[in-house]
């Protein structure tokens, strides 16, 4: 499942990889343009200690002598003694660091490299470097002024025009460049899924509410401007989410079936008005008595979905201006009704947790099969949690994308905290491409009849 999971991220951000993989390849390119070739010129020199009197066991001091001396020379051969004999004063630090000398293991060989941009310069100085070197160690080796010097250098190998730069190498970077890409955008994209704690799977959000997914809606882009589902005649692919909502609804609990049920969600801009209304309506298309409920007395949104006037409604029967039967409006489906927020109250919680809230739910569950009720947000506002301490079930939305694992453990402890009953969950907004989400998709130019009033 985990490896299932990283192939579903690469496939979903396939665009970012690709985008990262041309940045890399041009980065590459630019960089090899814009490097400066550099060339190498070698000079190898063997270090031997001279025998005058022609003995055995004299040879053998000299030739460990010698040994001893070419680990001490690799230092030498880089000196600013040596090195500022072949170049001017102000070049010296540039050429030492541009200078390599290391001892041959096991060998009385020395070797001296010399890095430049001109390969005929580079060639030059290593050639320098060893002639000067080799009249240093004959001048630093004589005991005496007049004696012999006990150590030889001798170039064994001339330093030869290079003909090809070690630097740059483009094969190799633009390998390395595939290697920074495929470790930097792979890691970048499981860095971002592994601190990002928003709801995208069934798993994680049936993880985090700790209850059944009851529906998974897809994201339309004609629902931002026509969220019901009659505006396509139940034509459409999230007609069909919504009546797998109503049956998943229908049958969480034979012996404890809900009659009234609030909608909620975590934070604003979830979409659970539109669920509500939607829910509400197919509810209605089965033939139940339905009504639906405009709890929420801070952001009312129930009368702009239905298009019916919000003017009048529960705040004024709860605080005894109207009577339920006068601001109770039926609409469109037979058997479906809409009682509005009414006018706004500056004390919403007290209104909603009231003996008469409870006194007009009591009155809507005798008259309706199910009473839906669109509650502000848990996080924000106590509202919801009111709400549901009185009704029957809760129904929890999740935006995808948008609602975090946080916040919705923190709403389900809000509930379980009144004893309220979370009857499910739904997933809003579910990308129709993603695994997530399961659609029968419809397509018709029929003209769909819609009620005036809607």
């Amino acid at each position: 499942m985990e490896l299932l999971h990283y192939v579903r991220l690469v496939r979903r951000n396939w665009l970012f990889i690709l985008l990262a993989l041309i940045i890399s390849v041009a980065t590459a390119l630019v960089v090899t343009e814009n490097t400066p070739p550099k060339y190498v010129a070698s000079t190898s020199m063997l270090i031997s200690g001279q025998d005058r009197k022609g003995s055995l066991s004299t040879a053998y001091q000299a030739g460990a002598l010698s040994a001893q001396r070419v680990k001490s020379y690799a230092s030498l051969l880089t000196s600013r003694r040596v090195v500022g004999q072949i170049t001017a004063e102000e070049d010296v630090e540039r050429l030492q660091k541009n200078i390599t000398a290391e001892a041959i293991p096991d060998t009385v060989l020395l070797r001296a490299t010399v890095t430049d941009t001109d390969p005929a310069r580079a060639a030059q100085l290593a050639n320098a470097l060893s002639i000067t070197f080799t009249q240093l160690i004959d001048q630093i080796e004589r005991p005496s002024p007049n004696s012999r010097a006990t150590i030889k250098i001798t170039v064994v190998d001339q330093a030869d025009v290079p003909k090809e730069p070690v630097s740059p190498k483009p094969l190799i970077n633009l390998a390395l460049a595939l290697v920074i890409w495929l470790f930097t955008s792979i890691g970048l994209l499981v860095l971002r899924d592994y601190l990002d704690t928003t709801i995208k799977t069934r798993e994680v959000l049936q993880e985090a509410s700790k209850s059944s997914i009851l529906g998974i809606i897809g994201y339309e882009r004609a629902a931002r401007r026509h969220p019901l589902i009659v505006r396509t005649g139940g034509r459409s692919s999230r007609s069909e989410a919504f009546r797998s909502l109503r049956t998943n609804l229908q049958f969480i609990s034979v012996d404890r079936q809900p009659r009234s049920l609030v909608v909620t969600s975590c934070l604003p801009g979830e979409g659970k008005s539109s669920i509500s209304a939607n829910l509400a309506i197919t509810l209605a298309q089965a033939g139940g008595r339905v009504i639906l409920v405009d709890g929420d007395f801070r952001r009312p949104s129930i009368p702009g979905y239905l298009g019916i006037e919000g003017g009048v409604g529960l705040t004024d029967v709860l605080i005894g201006k109207a009577e339920l039967r006068d601001v109770t409006q039926p609409w469109g489906e037979a058997g479906l009704h809409v009682l509005p927020s009414g006018q706004i109250p500056p004390n919403p919680s007290e209104l909603l947790g009231s003996y008469g809230m409870r006194q007009v739910l009591a009155r809507l569950t005798d008259a309706y099969d199910m009473v839906i009720i669109d509650a502000p947000p848990m996080l924000p506002v106590a509202d919801a949690t009111t709400l549901a301490a009185i009704c029957d079930g809760t129904l929890l939305v999740a935006r995808y994308g948008k609602t975090r694992r946080e916040h919705l453990v923190r709403a389900v402890e809000l509930l379980s905290s009144i004893n309220a009953r979370v009857v499910g969950t739904v997933l809003n907004f579910a990308p129709v491409k993603s695994s997530t989400y399961y659609g029968y998709g419809y397509e018709s130019d029929a003209k769909v009849k819609v009620p005036a009033n809607a």
